[in-house]
């Protein structure tokens, strides 16, 4: 990246953006025609002026050097980061011959990237100091056990209800509707159990998906009870699947594995948006570990989420992960350098082997929705109103989730594959394949599809 001979992809650009709109408007802003005064370093960093609609240009800079990821500046009101411009303008750069390589930036783009920079060495040499009051270790156990205690009690509280349903007959629950369990959800939200409520929530769906309701009702419910079981017994459970109660229940947790170094690529990002959160989800696989990991980012409703990393680069930093069996999360610790280009990914297996993984990961974790995992050499096949992915040199194939069905995604992965193999990066659970990100063999470039 700090090569200006090596610039990104559009898709890694478009991976930046906080949201579809976002992303078409900083589509149309990738033309040469309404920049002025654009430039570029090799150290890495872009600016330039884009005209809007008022009389004076907006001032947009792009900072891609900062091994904490890059940083966006620009004069224009949006709220949005990055805005459309600094898409436009970072789609300039990464069209290559546009932008021309310059030895100083003028002063409104240098200034801000001095003063940047001059503030994140400051902070990398700050020694961690006691400038902020020390936790009180007594207090904060006092408010883990009320907290405790008011989970048990919608714990106790669920249980009931779940008897009260199986008592009474599914049918029920068809004739409530979703009133039956949006009242429910709230009691979980008052309990401080947030996790309960999610997956309470959700169940106010399955009487409407269509034939063979009550069998999915009854798992849901099942699984309901497991995880209510889980914590109501939790002083005989393992530690590790202790730990897996607690997260499935939305109690908060710290990164307690050790930091690996290494050189993290990035194989996808997307976000679910919720009236109240928007969350994002990175994953990424290391080269030397082999291991794949998940980062979670937040932002509040109607902002995106701070951390963003393009998809196909590889970052050199330190990951931690969490606690609890089959968990894939990891929080980000030390960057060592800015994203870069890498050549490598994930060692594929069969459609057969990615069913057979999950599976295997039900067992450490059973409210695991899906697994990370990497296809290789498969053929989207379509399948009447749905889609497969099949496999090119076996005779078995994993269903296209509904949801990746409606997206725009699976149609760049048809129009990838044109019917040969490709390498597929996705999320395989009980409800299919979801495609995430895919790799052509005969180029190796990554095309986002989510």
């Amino acid at each position: 990246m700090t090569d200006q001979g090596v610039r990104w992809t559009a898709d890694q650009v478009l991976a930046l953006a906080p949201d579809a709109a976002s992303r078409k408007a900083g589509g149309r802003l990738g033309t040469a025609g309404p920049w002025s005064e654009t430039g570029s370093r090799a150290e890495g960093s872009v600016w330039g002026l884009c005209k809007g609609s008022g009389s004076r240009p907006y001032q947009t800079v792009v900072d891609l050097a900062d091994p904490a990821g890059p940083a966006f500046k620009c004069s224009c009101p949006s709220r949005k980061f990055p805005c459309k411009h600094a898409l436009g303008l970072l789609l300039l750069w990464a069209g290559g011959g546009t932008v021309p390589v310059a030895q100083e930036p003028p002063d409104w783009a240098g200034q801000w990237l001095t003063g940047r920079r001059e503030r994140a060495e400051k902070k990398r040499r700050q020694e961690p100091g006691g400038s902020a009051p020390a936790a009180d270790p007594e207090a904060a156990q006092r408010r883990a056990e009320r907290r405790a205690e008011r989970v048990t009690a919608g714990a106790t509280e669920l249980e009931q209800r779940l008897a009260d349903l199986l008592r009474g007959g599914l049918a029920s629950a068809e004739q409530a509707g979703y009133a039956l369990w949006d009242e429910t959800a709230a009691r979980m939200v008052d309990a401080q159990a947030p996790g309960l409520a999610a997956r309470v929530r959700e169940l106010g769906a399955v009487p409407a998906s269509g034939a063979g309701w009550p069998a999915r009702l009854l798992e849901e419910c099942a699984l309901l009870h497991l995880l209510d079981q889980g914590w109501l017994h939790r002083d005989r459970l393992p530690e590790a699947l202790a730990a897996t109660v607690r997260s499935r229940l939305g109690l908060p947790a710290s990164p307690d594995g050790p930091p690996v170094r290494d050189r993290w690529l990035v194989l996808a990002q997307y976000d679910t948006v919720d009236p109240k959160l928007t969350t994002r989800r990175i994953w990424l696989h290391g080269a030397a570990s082999g291991g794949t990991r998940l980062l979670l980012s937040y932002g509040a409703a109607g902002r995106a989420p701070e951390l963003s990393m393009p998809v196909g680069l590889a970052l050199d930093a330190e990951l931690s992960a969490y606690p609890g069996t089959g968990q894939s999360r990891a929080a980000l610790g030390e960057r060592f350098a800015p994203p870069a280009p890498a050549a490598f990914r994930p060692p594929g297996v069969t459609t057969a082997e990615a069913a057979a993984r999950y599976g295997a990961a039900l067992r450490e974790d059973p409210w695991l929705e899906a697994v990370p995992v990497t296809l290789d050499r498969v053929v989207p096949v379509p399948d009447g109103g749905a889609w497969h992915l099949a496999d090119a040199d076996e005779d078995s194939a994993l269903p296209v989730t509904r949801a990746a069905r409606s997206r725009p995604g699976l149609w760049r992965l048809v129009a990838l594959s044109g019917g040969a193999p490709v390498t597929v990066f996705g999320e395989c659970g009980h409800r299919g394949f979801t495609p995430l990100t895919a790799w052509a063999e005969a180029t190796g470039e990554a095309v986002t599809l989510c």
